[in-house]
């Protein structure tokens, strides 16, 4: 087991990816603030859902969740259609076109990702990705999966920039 120093200074650390969070916020296209994002991927991930799920999963309040489906179906990213168990509730869905969007997310992520580890070898970047990934695990992370997706900025109403 690590000593309480190597904790404190794990700590340290978590405390600057916020730096890192709001380096790849700012890649996010302004018509596409980082709510709408969070909603794109975690219907990539978990799939078809209802609303209250979402917001469950985005970890804001139901008005927050609201407005960022309602953000991202004027766009036509994403489609809400009855839900056949419960008439009075919506299923989200990802139309092809969100899809599209995600996967241009996704890369502009990528980019940026390779640009700034450009120096690091194959091997560290395997390895802080399965640190990352276990790290996630030992919190119980309930938006990790298997897909490659663009990391999910914390869903606010502030502005990509200022997450």
């Amino acid at each position: 087991m690590a000593g309480q120093g190597q904790y404190e200074e794990l700590a340290r650390q978590l405390s600057g990816i916020a730096a890192v969070k709001r380096e790849l916020a700012r890649t996010l296209p302004t018509d596409c603030p980082a709510g709408s994002a969070a909603v794109l991927t975690l219907l990539d991930r978990h799939g078809d859902m209802r609303i209250g799920r979402l917001g469950e999963l985005l970890a804001v309040d139901m008005s927050v969740t609201s407005r960022h489906v309602a953000h991202a179906a004027e766009r036509g990213w994403i489609e809400r259609s009855p839900d056949p168990a419960d008439k009075r509730s919506r299923i989200l869905r990802l139309t092809p076109v969100g899809r599209a969007r995600l996967d241009e997310l996704s890369r502009r992520a990528t980019d940026l990702l390779a640009e700034r580890l450009g120096d690091w070898s194959d091997e560290e970047v395997g390895q802080l990705a399965r640190l990352m990934s276990r790290l996630r695990t030992s919190f119980g992370d309930c938006r990790s999966t298997h897909r490659t997706a663009p990391p999910v900025p914390e869903a606010t109403t502030r502005t990509p920039a200022n997450t």
